[in-house]
């Protein structure tokens, strides 16, 4: 595990984004866990920042895949898994999986065997924190200030010696 700590605010979480920005290049693949409203595009929004990526860093629940080229040099491919059904239509969006950071939110379960390395980030909302509305009403900046327990966790030889 590399990170353990609580994001309390949507600027921390952004934060949070940033700060693994600056361990990420043209290859690694992270992937984001959690439920609706958690934080997810607000963290890869951050990162997106940090990474000086092009064109408004949101939700591709939609489009389901969304490229931002970046000034700090590989692509920014930010992914929705949260409509495919089955992992063969991850395979179908042709993502430039080597040359570029990909970020998969609800990806846990679509991603096995693209990469021996994954950083998994998994985001939990405080108990009681109430429902978030259903992803056709949700607006990703309109997520409530709420403490959110952001656990990063490192597999593969890529992270083996990688401080967050």
């Amino acid at each position: 595990m590399l990170l353990d700590t609580t994001a309390r605010t949507t600027e921390e979480m952004g934060a949070l984004g940033a700060r693994l920005a600056a361990v990420l290049r043209a290859g690694d693949l992270v992937v984001l866990t959690g439920p609706l409203g958690a934080g997810k595009t607000t963290m890869t929004r951050g990162l997106g920042a940090a990474l000086g990526a092009r064109g408004q860093v949101s939700s591709p629940t939609f489009v389901l895949a969304r490229t931002h080229p970046t000034t700090a040099g590989p692509d920014l491919v930010h992914v929705d898994a949260y409509r495919l059904s089955d992992p063969v239509e991850l395979d179908d969006l042709d993502l430039d999986w080597d040359a570029s950071i990909v970020v998969v939110e609800w990806g846990r379960g679509f991603v096995d065997g693209i990469s021996d390395s994954i950083l998994d980030v998994e985001i939990v909302r405080a108990t009681g924190a109430g429902e978030a509305p259903a992803p056709d009403d949700l607006d990703p900046d309109d997520v409530p200030d709420e403490p959110r327990r952001v656990v990063v966790t490192a597999t593969g030889p890529r992270w083996d010696g990688v401080a967050l």
